[in-house]
């Protein structure tokens, strides 16, 4: 079940990782990974393809109160979609960060990171309509760093059409 479907979180900022489809990570390495930089993070509907290789999974940091919907894909679709952040990523990029560009541009594959924040009802704001602000991103910076390292890959934040 995705996050999106739990009323308990609620979405807040999507983030890419490219790079090239042959160093698309196993299912087992990817846990391994994620388990080994937090064994407080809790997997769950882990999936990958017949032959090992990494499809999706979500991970929850009750710590930070956040959460993750990791999923990968490598679709003729996505590859079209890429050309065109590429584009806007050029339009806003430094001068240094063109190879950057051309690495996102020729990559065949993406890790998509949805975030979420778990909604904490305590009523300290005098309404228990309202939830409190407890989460933190710590999380989803060291997991988005350690994959784009595991990958050889490039962070993209899509809504800013920046790199991360």
């Amino acid at each position: 079940m995705s996050l999106f479907e739990n009323s308990e979180y609620q979405w807040r900022e999507t983030y890419f990782v490219y790079f090239e489809a042959s160093k698309r990570p196993s299912t087992a390495s990817l846990e391994s990974m994620l388990t080994e930089l937090n064994s407080a993070y809790e997997l769950l509907n882990v999936r990958s393809s017949d032959d090992g290789e990494f499809e999706s999974l979500t991970l929850i940091s009750k710590d930070d109160y956040a959460a993750m919907d990791l999923t990968c894909v490598a679709t003729e679709e996505m590859q079209e979609q890429t050309q065109e952040l590429a584009d806007e990523l050029k339009e806003n990029a430094m001068p240094d960060e063109k190879e950057m560009v051309n690495r996102v541009r020729d990559s065949t594959c993406r890790l998509e990171v949805y975030h979420f924040e778990q909604l904490v009802f305590v009523g300290a704001s005098g309404s228990e309509d309202e939830p409190d602000d407890f989460m933190d991103p710590g999380s989803l910076l060291v997991v988005l760093n350690q994959i784009a390292e595991m990958c050889d890959g490039i962070v993209v934040d899509p809504q800013s059409s920046s790199f991360l």
